[in-house]
This record gives structure tokens, C-alpha cells and sequence, in this order.
């Protein structure tokens, strides 16, 4: 961890950005390190990066300039304390629902929006065009008794051919859907 000198910290504190990303890479270590020794259920090491980030933000907004000289020491005090509150915060007991519960399937929070079901429909529209024109009718009919969980002999008797047959006309319809022919 380098130290801070007046200029930057006052440059930082003046809104200047370059100024500001030097602070934060000088002080980064500090606040990583507190990060690791703070993670607690419902406080990731990710949030309390961002935790530390807060108080050295608020370390930077609020010191003076006779404390310039001992800036960095004031900034790891601040970032120390903004992570050790947060972590107070997330070991709470009213929070340990949240903290302990088990989350909703992945599933069920990635439903698709519009414009994914729109993109999903075409490509069904696209897949079924293709079936009706590259297939032949004994290929799209043993492919759609397959993919409705059809067994393979059934298949066959309903189409009054072997359950070898069908084997080969669905992998036929495969090949072809790929853009393979045989």
C-alpha cells in the first residue's frame, strides 16, 4: 500500500477521476484483505469489497486537510469499519431467513422475456418449415412419434414398418435437419 499525498487525495476530493481509480488502487489491498476476514452468510467477499469501497468514498468526502498527512491510516480505519458494520448488519437474527434459506430453482428465475420467446418461435416456425419441405413423410412421421416419447416398436406398428426402420428414418430426419445430408 503506497501513501496518499495531499495533491491526490485533494485532486480526488475535487471530483477528478483519475484521481479517484488512484486512490482506490492504492488503497485496494487494504480493502481486500477486510473484505476476506468480513464474509459472513448474506455478506459475500464481493459486497463487502463494495462495503470497503463505500468508507473509503466516505473517508476521501470527509477528511480534512490537517489529516492528509495520516490519510491512509484514516481510510483503512474507515474501510475496516464500513465492512465490520456491514458484516454486524448481515449476521443479524432478523436476517437469518434470508441469510439461510434455500433459494428458488435457477429455472423458474430465468423464465425467457419477449424477445427470447420471439427469437425461440422462430426458430421453431424455421425447424418445422424445414421439416415440411426436407423430410419425407415417413421421416417426419417417425421423427414426431419419437419426440412425443413414442418407444420405437410402437412406432413401428404404427407405421406398419420394423423398429429398425424408424430407427433410420429418424436418424435420417436428423442428419438432414442438421444441414447434413446421407
Amino acid at each position: 500500500m503506497h501513501n496518499i499525498d495531499r495533491r491526490l487525495l485533494s485532486q480526488a476530493q475535487q471530483g477528478e477521476e483519475t484521481a479517484m481509480a488512484a486512490v482506490i488502487a492504492r488503497m485496494m489491498p487494504v480493502i481486500r484483505k477486510g473484505a476476506a476476514a468480513n464474509t459472513a452468510p448474506g455478506l459475500d467477499f464481493e459486497d463487502a469489497v463494495q462495503e470497503g469501497l463505500i468508507g473509503l468514498f466516505n473517508a476521501v468526502r470527509t477528511c480534512r486537510d490537517a489529516q492528509a498527512e495520516q490519510f491512509t491510516a484514516y481510510a483503512a480505519a474507515c474501510i475496516r469499519h464500513a465492512q465490520m458494520d456491514a458484516r454486524r448488519t448481515a449476521l443479524r437474527k432478523k436476517h437469518a431467513p434470508l441469510n439461510f434459506s434455500v433459494p428458488l430453482a435457477a429455472a423458474d428465475a430465468a423464465l425467457p422475456g419477449p424477445e427470447e420467446r420471439a427469437i425461440a418461435e422462430e426458430r421453431c416456425a424455421d425447424v418445422l418449415a424445414r421439416m415440411n419441405t426436407q423430410l419425407s413423410e415417413l421421416e417426419r412421421r417417425a421423427l414426431r412419434l419419437t419426440m412425443d416419447g413414442v418407444a420405437a416398436d410402437k412406432a413401428a406398428a404404427a407405421l406398419g414398418i420394423t423398429p429398425r426402420a424408424v430407427q433410420n428414418a429418424v436418424a435420417r430426419a436428423r442428419r438432414k435437419l442438421r444441414g447434413t445430408s446421407s
